[in-house]
């Protein structure tokens, strides 16, 4: 009589774990190139991050170094308004003064603003584009998305004179109206996600006696938190590291963000030997926001990538 043993997947991952992987010369060149693109990729931050904890005036001395350069946290007391003008000279510096925290709640406000105002509008007209049936949708849709073929540069200057006419210059409202609502990009991004949506979970709603609000806010929204938090933080760092238009509209610097804000920075110290340990301090520290961000919201970043109807 002949026997039989019924291999269990548990078994079959046991015993796989006891072979050695071979890997092929494919295999390793891959990996190789991998980290090569990986390293070009983090050398310059790790640049900045060398540079900010460097004095000014050693950094041509050791401009090749890997290391800092005279390592000091003067650049980084510089930034954050700790260290006195004749301080920052001794080290390098130029003596010149930013209102880093000032710039710093700027661009939170700013970015917050339209990150909030853009994905809850584009939110409420992707769902009208993919769920709601009105004449000329698709034809109003298309004529919606053609504005992504129209450059950005094309707009400033239209923009430019109504804020001026409106009298906004200067203002919160001057640098947020102008991408507050709708965007082509954003509309067409959650679109495609809410088509992935079963109608059939809708249906149900429906005969429950759920109205569409009830259904976008209770239903689609829920299913489709993670493009939402991908849109949202696409959209905060697109706000975040904006210049040329906050340059335009905002140069008091009551109302000035981060970004214009070390526009001036670098404009203020000499041609002749700028504080680059200052400036990449005030990088680093502009950064870390961003990398909260990734770091927290990383992992629905990566399931929105994955994301198909019903989890």
């Amino acid at each position: 009589m002949s026997s039989f043993t019924l291999e269990t997947p548990e078994l079959h991952t046991a015993r796989s774990f006891g072979v050695r992987r071979k890997y092929s010369p494919g295999h390793i060149l891959a990996w190789a190139i991998l980290v090569l693109f990986m390293l070009g990729t983090l050398f310059p931050f790790y640049w900045m991050l060398r540079t900010a904890f460097s004095t000014t005036s050693s950094l041509p001395e050791y401009a090749t170094s890997l290391l800092p350069a005279d390592f000091t946290l003067g650049a980084i007391k510089r930034v954050l308004g700790l260290e006195s003008a004749a301080e920052a000279q001794a080290q390098g510096g130029s003596g010149a003064s930013m209102a880093f925290g000032l710039a710093l709640r700027n661009s939170f406000i700013v970015s917050t603003i339209i990150t909030v105002g853009q994905v809850t509008s584009c939110a409420l007209a992707a769902y009208a584009f993919a769920r709601l049936h009105w004449p000329g949708r698709n034809f109003v849709f298309f004529v919606f998305i053609t504005a992504l073929m129209i450059p950005g540069l094309f707009t400033t200057l239209p923009n430019f004179v109504l804020m001026r006419d409106m009298g906004l210059m200067n203002t919160y409202l001057a640098i947020v109206l102008p991408t507050l609502l709708m965007a082509p990009f954003s509309v067409f991004f959650l679109r495609q996600f809410f088509l992935g949506i079963p109608r059939e979970v809708e249906e149900s709603a429906m005969i429950d006696g759920a109205g569409h609000w009830r259904r976008f806010s209770r239903i689609v929204v829920p299913m489709s938190s993670s493009p939402i938090i991908t849109l949202a933080l696409l959209t905060f760092i697109g706000a975040w590291n904006d210049y040329m238009w906050p340059l335009l509209v905002a140069n008091k610097p009551a109302v000035r963000t981060l970004t214009v804000a070390l526009g001036v920075f670098r404009s203020q110290t000499p041609q002749t030997g700028p504080d680059w340990a200052g400036l990449m301090a005030a990088a680093l520290i502009a950064a870390i926001p961003i990398v909260v961000l990734y770091l927290v919201l990383g992992k629905r970043i990566i399931n929105s990538i994955g994301f198909s109807g019903i989890k």
